[in-house]
């Protein structure tokens, strides 16, 4: 669970980063404002980069102008030959000057007067593919398309950690299980539509994720199944470790209520919860698609790990209710198995987990 703590803290830290940048924008050491998207990042570059044309053009002035010094002193030319060349060349570098401070200008206004997402076509192809008879390969080129202007369905990354355990019938949290070693993980990919027209108040969130629940029997005890039955018993000697971990694949789908920010531009519009509250409420439903046990022991003074991968009896649809409450990206998890954790037993245990989720749109 060392490792899990770990990663809640570094994305928390994360967040925390983002925000305070979202917050206050950084400035460069002339106190010019750093970009804070693509559009705004491709004018600073070009702006930097008019301020080195001058200075390019005179350093290869300096070198041309070395250089038929040189062929003088030599002999090779005469003093009108060496004059006639010093000013060709300051001719053609300040002519460079004139055509490069020209382009640079043009692409800054054409990037300045459209969206932040619009491609000047600098880097817009990229091309790669096989031959085989007449065919020679795949073009993809991000070529500039319209922004949809009511975009009623986003999509984001979910990831969620904390803690995990199981409860049942005369069973408390913590009872056969570590709180602090059992953990879970769930990683998946959300789509979130508005359900009403004209307002965000409440979103219907659904997708697809993958559920890896683990639990830390105490006391030196592992799973053991005997035929249709999966009894936790004491292990022959000590154990090290003792891990039982369930992986699911489920569609999670939750409504989602809380306030936005109505964000609108010139040809489109979009809503925005991030920096708002949040709630989710919901459920999820899906399969088992596989269960480990983990032991590692000693054994006539040999290190033994085992990883055993069976059925356990573990219940092969699984289902519950799950809701979360946040800010922005960062909110509190906490889901709950209805379905028990394995079929057809004296006694039913159903998996509880509670836990951090970021939701990165």
């Amino acid at each position: 669970m060392n490792t899990i703590t770990k990663y809640v803290v570094l994305l928390t830290l994360c967040l925390i980063v983002t925000n305070v940048s979202a917050q206050e924008r950084e400035k460069d050491s002339t106190g010019v404002n750093l970009p804070v998207n693509e559009n705004e990042d491709k004018i600073y570059r070009l702006k930097q980069i008019k301020k080195r044309v001058q200075e390019e053009e005179r350093e290869f002035l300096k070198a041309e102008v070395e250089g038929i010094n040189q062929r003088l002193e030599n002999g090779e030319i005469t003093e009108v030959e060496a004059e006639k060349l010093k000013k060709e060349a300051a001719k053609k570098r300040a002519l460079n000057i004139e055509n490069r401070i020209a382009i640079l200008d043009n692409k800054i206004a054409l990037l300045e007067r459209n969206e932040d997402y619009y491609n000047d076509g600098a880097d817009d192809t990229v091309d790669f593919g096989i031959s085989l008879g007449r065919f020679t390969g795949i073009n993809f080129s991000s070529r500039n398309r319209p922004r949809k202007y009511d975009k009623r369905t986003t999509s984001d990354l979910v990831f969620a950690i904390g803690f995990n355990n199981a409860v049942g019938d005369g069973q408390k949290i913590g009872d056969n299980y570590t709180f602090l070693t059992s953990g879970f993980v769930e990683l998946g990919w959300a789509w979130k539509t508005r359900v009403f027209k004209e307002s965000n108040a409440v979103r219907l969130k659904y997708g697809f994720s993958f559920q890896w629940n683990k639990l830390t029997p105490k006391n030196d005890k592992y799973f053991v199944q005997n035929g249709n039955t999966t009894t936790l018993e004491a292990f022959p000697s000590e154990l090290k470790e003792s891990e039982f971990r369930i992986t699911n694949l489920v569609v999670p789908i939750h409504f989602e209520f809380g306030p936005s920010t109505k964000k609108e531009r010139k040809n489109y519009f979009r809503y925005s919860t991030s920096k708002h509250f949040k709630v989710g409420i919901g459920g999820f439903a899906g399969f088992n698609i596989g269960t480990q046990q983990k032991l590692r022991f000693e054994e006539d003074g040999d290190r033994v790990k085992q990883k055993i991968r069976r059925s356990y009896n573990a219940s092969l649809f699984v289902y519950g209710l799950s809701g979360y409450v946040g800010y922005g990206g960062l909110g509190l998890y906490v889901k709950y198995d209805l379905s028990p954790m394995f079929k057809d037993q004296s006694f039913d245990q159903h998996n509880l987990s509670m836990g951090f989720r970021f939701d990165l749109d």
